[in-house]
């Protein structure tokens, strides 16, 4: 068999990229594989031992925890970012980091590739791919699962015969992806958008109707668009998002289901589990309406579907993400506060806020004593306010305007 050289795989111990391990060996190439601790629940021992065990030469291990969190979470979170309004890209922006982690073990173990374990239909094979050659134009990427052809059946099978362990079987098939952002979960009876998640599917939530009769409230405390604290306790970003997937998920918070619009070309049916990054994005969007003008606010709006949609699509590294990045972060100098979220039964409701940074004015608002608006102003501002309108109308009148049903009017 001819020597290839060296390939750093994308490594999760599930069944894909642990078939792809014997494929690539078994097409000449020498297998190192990387595993990124991310926040998933996983033993990662077991994964690094289960990556020796069926055939790759070095297995390598990292916890990212802190930098996916710094450098792609909470850049994310300032920027309210949900794909198409719904998902949290969870999945998402784990890739662009281990494009980052592949390339740089690549450089380091003198390899001629780079493997994913990624089909031909997913978004994942097009993250990793651009992000990888937008940091090293000269790696070859390989695609084993992709360019096999093979079914996911098939892969079990193949997994059986090769004596490779897998989590998948025929009774619950489903691809997992998690972090610490939360989990994606694909495949099985999820495929028919008729069909209501089974409860397997889930992990880090209860169902609702499950979930506690008394309803739990939390304070979190944000400094310049990032969470500092917990109930009134300042914690670190990871203590702090762990205890919110936790907190969120035993009252049923944060479970999605909903169809996607994939890059290839076609509609998914997705479902995710998300506790933390619902409760964090509704309280920071929530401390924004208050600490943040309209106009700042809806120019921000429009950046932020654009940057969802650059993640999504694989272009973390783009110039237009980096700009909208530096916009982003000029608008959260004032988004500091501390946001009151009520969790019950599936839902988190922001229940309060409060912020020394607020330019809600009470005097300017009440309708009670105490009011310090001018109503007398208000008479001026309607009407230059509505000269332009007017004046047009007078200009170009339009017949339909007062065209209408008759109207019968009785006088006594």
């Amino acid at each position: 068999m001819e020597k290839k050289g060296k390939v750093v795989l994308a490594y999760s111990g599930g069944l894909d990229t642990s078939v792809a391990v014997l494929w690539l060996q078994e097409k000449g190439y020498e297998v190192i594989t990387f595993t990124a601790d991310v926040g998933q629940t996983v033993d990662l021992e077991a994964v690094k031992n289960k990556a020796l065990n069926v055939g790759a030469t070095k297995a390598y291990v990292m916890d990212l925890r802190e930098e996916f969190l710094q450098d792609f979470i909470w850049p994310s979170l300032k920027a309210n970012a949900m794909y198409q309004g719904t998902y949290p890209l969870n999945s998402a922006f784990s890739r662009p980091l281990i494009a980052k982690k592949l390339a740089m073990i690549a450089q380091k173990e003198g390899a001629v590739a780079v493997a994913h374990g990624c089909t031909g239909k997913g978004q994942d094979q097009v993250r990793i791919e651009v992000c990888t050659n937008a940091l090293d134009a000269n790696l070859k990427v390989l695609a084993p699962v992709r360019d096999w052809h093979f079914t996911r059946e098939a892969e079990m099978e193949y997994a059986i015969e090769h004596g490779i362990p897998v989590m998948a079987t025929a009774d619950s098939p489903y691809s997992i992806d998690e972090n610490m952002w939360g989990r994606s979960i694909e495949c099985g009876a999820l495929e028919d958008p008729w069909i209501e998640p089974p409860s397997d599917a889930f992990v880090l939530t209860v169902d609702a109707s499950n979930a506690p009769d008394d309803a739990e409230y939390m304070e979190i405390a944000f400094e310049e668009g990032i969470p500092t604290a917990l109930n009134g306790e300042q914690m670190d970003g990871v203590l702090l998002v762990k205890k919110l997937n936790e907190i969120g998920g035993k009252h049923g918070v944060g479970r999605i289901d909903m169809i996607e619009d994939r890059l290839v070309g076609f509609k998914s049916r997705e479902v995710y589990e998300c506790p933390a990054a619902t409760i964090l994005l509704g309280a920071h969007k929530a401390l924004e309406t208050l600490t943040l003008p309209k106009q700042l606010r809806n120019v921000k709006k429009d950046l932020e579907n654009q940057y969802a949609e650059l993640t999504y699509v694989g272009y973390w590294f783009s110039p237009l993400k980096d700009a909208i990045d530096a916009f982003v972060e000029t608008t959260q100098k004032h988004v500091t506060g501390v946001v009151k979220v009520k969790l019950f039964k599936g839902n988190a409701v922001v229940a309060g806020m409060k912020s020394a940074q607020s330019i809600y004015d009470l005097g300017l608002a009440t309708y009670s004593e105490g009011d310090a608006f001018d109503h007398n102003a208000a008479v001026g501002f309607i009407k230059i306010w509505g000269l332009p309108i007017k004046n047009w109308r007078q200009k170009h009148p339009q017949k339909e305007d007062l065209k209408g049903p008759e109207i019968e009017i009785s006088c006594q």
